[in-house]
C-alpha cells in the first residue's frame, strides 16, 4: 500500500513562546493529534520535532487525514509530501549528481503543472550537507527549466512556487500546501462556558474560543419549545466533533422559563431583555463554578443590539464576579455570518427556530447599575439558585444518542406504501452518500417553503445521517401544523454509535 507523508507546521505564535511553553504546546497538539487518529480509527504515525510534526498514513485515508489536520486547533499549514531517500544527500564533497537526482524526483510531480507558468524553487535544508539551498533552488530550477517546459523563472512573484525540504537522508517534495485552522492547541488554556442558543453569534464565539485552544463547555438556556433546544444541542454537537473532539466537554441545559414568568410579573418592561441577559450571566456563573471553569463565552458584539450597548454590557459585567470573554466585540454582522460559512454552521443557525419571547418595549441603551440592582431585588428570592440546581447536564459525545432515544417526534425505521421520504441533507452530503430509500431530496434549509409542493402523502418520512436535524425540522413542521411528518431511520442505523 501506498504511503502518504504530512507535514504539520506550528501555528506561528507557538513558535515565539518561551522554550518550555511552546514545548508544552507541542505536545499538547502531538497528543491531541494521536487522541483524534484513535477516535477517527485512522491507522497512522505520527512523529514529533521541535519546529513540525509528521504524519504518515496509508493513501487510502488520505481524505480523512486532510480533513483532520484541517479542523485542528494548532496547525497553521500543513503540506502534502512524497518522501525519497538518497544515501548521497550527506556526503561530505558536494554531489551535484545528486542534485539531479534531485531534480528529476521534483520534476515528477511539479513537471506538468510548470508547462507554461512561471516559477520559482524554495528549498528548506536542515542537517550537514556540502551544498547550500541556494544551490539545490538552482540546480532543480536549471533541471525544471530545461524539461517541464515552464515560461520562465520568476524569483519574485512566480505563478507557482515548488516546494522542496531535505532533511538529511531524506527528500521530500511538496505536492499541495492546505491552511490549517490554526489557533493554540485544545486544552493549552483554561476552560470556559459558552452560552449558547444555536444562533450565528454564540457559535462563532465558541468555535473562537476553541480556536484559540480553550477546551469549551456549553450552556443552554431553555425558553420554550423542544425544537430550539434539539437545534441547540445539535449546534454544540457538530462544532465540538469538528474542532473540538480532542477534549471531552459537557451540554448543560437550563430550564428558564420560570425565570422568564417571573421577570413579566415584576420586572419593568424597558428592562426586560437586559435583565434576562443580566440574570443568565449570573446563571452561568453558578454553573461554571461548579464545574471549575475560569471564564464565560457570550456573543455578544458591541451595538449589535439594544442590550449590547458599551454601557449595559459594562453594567451586565459588574452583576457577576467570572471573567466574561466576547471573542465578537468589535466584528461586525456581515464578518460574522462569513466566518459562520467558513466553518459550516450558517445553514444550520439560519434552521434555528427562536422560542425567546422577552422582548423590551423602549429598551433602555444606557442601563444604570443602581437602576438595574433596584429591578432585581423585586424578583423572587433564590431564584437563578432554583433553576440552576435542576439543570439537566450532558455530554457533548452523548447528544446525538439522547435525542434519538428521547425524540419527540415518532422515528420510523421502515418505509410503508404511501410514505414519502424526503431526504433534507445538504446537497453535496446526498451527493456523495445517496440514501436508496428517500423519494425526494430537500436541503433541510428549503423544507418549510417546499414541504407543500411535495406530492401528497400518508406520511412524510424525513431522512438525514444521525437523525437530530430530522428530530429539528419534524418538530417545526409540526408546530406549523403538518402533523404527518416523522423521522425516518432505517434499521441499519438504529445502532449506530458516535
Amino acid at each position: 500500500m501506498a504511503m502518504m507523508k504530512w507535514i504539520v507546521r506550528f501555528f506561528p505564535e507557538m513558535m515565539i513562546k518561551g522554550p518550555a511553553v511552546k514545548k508544552r504546546m507541542v505536545h499538547q497538539l502531538y497528543q491531541n493529534l494521536k487522541r483524534l487518529l484513535a477516535k477517527r480509527a485512522i491507522d497512522a504515525k505520527l512523529q514529533r520535532f521541535s519546529d513540525k510534526l509528521e504524519l504518515y498514513c496509508d493513501a487510502s485515508q488520505m481524505t480523512a487525514c486532510r480533513q483532520l489536520l484541517a479542523q485542528t486547533p494548532g496547525v497553521d499549514q500543513f503540506y502534502e509530501a512524497v518522501q525519497y531517500r538518497h544515501p548521497g544527500l550527506t556526503e561530505p564533497q558536494p554531489n551535484f549528481d545528486v542534485i539531479h537526482w534531485v531534480g528529476q524526483k521534483t520534476y515528477k510531480h511539479w513537471g506538468a503543472q510548470l508547462q507554461g507558468q512561471t516559477f520559482a524553487v524554495r528549498v528548506k535544508r536542515t542537517g550537514q550537507h556540502a551544498f547550500s539551498s541556494v544551490e539545490v533552488e538552482s540546480g532543480v530550477g536549471q533541471y525544471l527549466l530545461r524539461h517541464a517546459q515552464p515560461k520562465n523563472v520568476d524569483l519574485k512573484d512566480p505563478q507557482q512556487t515548488v516546494y522542496i525540504e531535505l532533511h538529511e537522508q531524506t527528500l521530500n517534495v511538496i505536492v499541495h500546501k492546505h491552511p490549517g485552522m490554526g489557533g493554540f492547541p485544545m486544552g493549552s488554556q483554561d476552560a470556559a462556558l459558552s452560552l449558547i442558543s444555536g444562533g450565528f453569534d454564540s457559535t462563532v464565539a465558541s468555535y473562537l474560543s476553541m480556536r484559540r485552544g480553550v477546551k469549551t463547555h456549553y450552556v443552554f438556556f431553555s425558553l420554550g419549545g423542544v425544537a430550539h433546544e434539539t437545534g441547540a444541542k445539535q449546534m454544540a454537537w457538530h462544532i465540538w466533533s469538528t474542532y473540538g473532539a480532542s477534549h471531552s466537554a459537557q451540554f448543560v441545559t437550563v430550564d428558564f422559563m420560570p425565570v422568564v414568568e417571573a421577570l413579566f410579573e415584576t420586572i419593568h418592561e424597558s428592562y426586560l431583555g437586559l435583565m434576562l441577559k443580566r440574570l443568565m450571566l449570573q446563571a452561568s456563573e453558578k454553573v461554571a463554578t461548579k464545574m471549575g471553569v475560569q471564564a464565560l463565552v457570550t456573543g455578544e458584539a458591541v451595538g449589535q443590539v439594544s442590550s449590547q450597548t458599551m454601557k449595559n454590557l459594562n453594567v451586565l459585567d459588574q452583576s457577576i464576579d467570572l471573567l466574561v470573554l466576547r471573542p465578537l466585540a468589535l466584528m461586525d454582522k456581515t464578518k460574522i455570518v462569513s466566518l459562520s460559512q467558513q466553518i459550516h454552521t450558517r445553514r444550520l443557525a439560519e434552521a434555528m427556530p427562536e422560542y425567546c419571547g422577552v422582548i423590551s418595549k423602549n429598551p433602555v441603551v444606557n442601563a444604570s447599575r443602581a437602576r438595574i440592582e433596584k429591578e432585581a431585588a423585586r424578583l423572587p428570592p433564590g431564584l437563578v439558585d432554583r433553576v440552576v440546581a435542576q439543570a439537566e447536564t450532558l455530554p457533548v459525545a452523548s447528544i446525538i444518542a439522547d435525542i434519538n432515544q428521547t425524540q419527540a417526534v415518532a422515528v420510523v425505521q421502515n418505509k410503508a406504501p404511501g410514505d414519502w421520504v424526503i431526504d433534507i441533507r445538504a446537497p453535496e452530503r446526498s451527493q456523495t452518500a445517496p440514501c436508496a430509500e428517500c423519494d425526494a431530496q430537500v436541503p433541510f434549509y428549503h423544507l418549510v417553503s417546499q414541504i407543500k409542493q411535495q406530492p401528497q402523502a400518508k406520511r412524510y418520512l424525513l431522512y438525514c445521517d444521525q437523525g437530530v436535524m430530522s428530530q429539528l425540522h419534524a418538530q417545526r413542521l409540526h408546530d406549523l401544523g403538518i402533523k404527518q411528518v416523522n423521522v425516518f431511520r432505517p434499521s441499519e442505523q438504529s445502532n449506530e454509535t458516535l
